[in-house]
């Protein structure tokens, strides 16, 4: 059942990160609840509390609050486990990465996708995001298989950094929605450990 309309006139007044972090929670609430498809601003401003004009002066369309919502969501590359090896490490970011796609993120980033194509400055926006979120994470997971000796610094190159998050957003987008741990094995034994253990 819907929540009443709230008085935003009566509750405390939030500004900026406080604001902003509700807000993205009520986004992907909203997007949990009840998908890309039925988001609305309005929707989101109600559970967030907010005033619609507070979210329409930060984000026009629901395409960039969407957006912010989903990269606000994201891991920070560093916060990746130190298994002490490369194939741990990687284990362990993919599966971070696997477990977004399976939730509201991944809900969200379909409808992105389908939205965004149609405009080209907001597709590159998308590919950019989505690409850089993943490379640093690789980056960070193999200087550190650089700094313990297992992998030669020659071997990391942008082709590899990307492979991994690759595959897992290709299954992703032409699987479905879940992505078995098995496939994260797989790629992290057939392609990513061969990959950066050859020059």
């Amino acid at each position: 059942m819907r929540d009443m309309v709230t008085d935003h006139r009566k509750l405390p007044r939030r500004r900026g990160e406080e604001l902003s972090a509700a807000i993205f929670r009520a986004t992907l609430d909203e997007l949990a609840d009840v998908g890309y498809a039925g988001l609305t601003m309005e929707r989101v401003a109600e559970r967030a509390k907010a005033s619609k004009a507070s979210l329409y002066r930060r984000w026009p369309t629901r395409i960039e609050l969407v957006m912010d919502a989903v990269y606000h969501l994201l891991p920070a590359p560093l916060s990746v486990p130190d298994t002490g090896t490369l194939r741990g490490d990687a284990l362990a970011g993919l599966r971070r990465t696997a477990e977004l796609l399976t939730g509201p993120a991944g809900e969200a980033l379909r409808g992105l996708l389908g939205e965004a194509l149609g405009d080209e400055s907001r597709a590159a926006r998308f590919r950019e995001n989505s690409q850089r979120a993943g490379r640093r994470m690789m980056e960070e997971v193999t200087r550190r298989a650089v700094e313990r000796g297992e992998i030669d610094p020659a071997a990391v190159t942008p082709l590899r950094l990307d492979a991994g998050q690759a595959l897992l957003r290709q299954h992703f987008l032409f699987a479905g929605p879940s992505i078995p741990d098995e496939l994260v094995v797989r790629i992290v034994d057939e392609v990513i450990v061969p990959l950066f253990g050859s020059r």
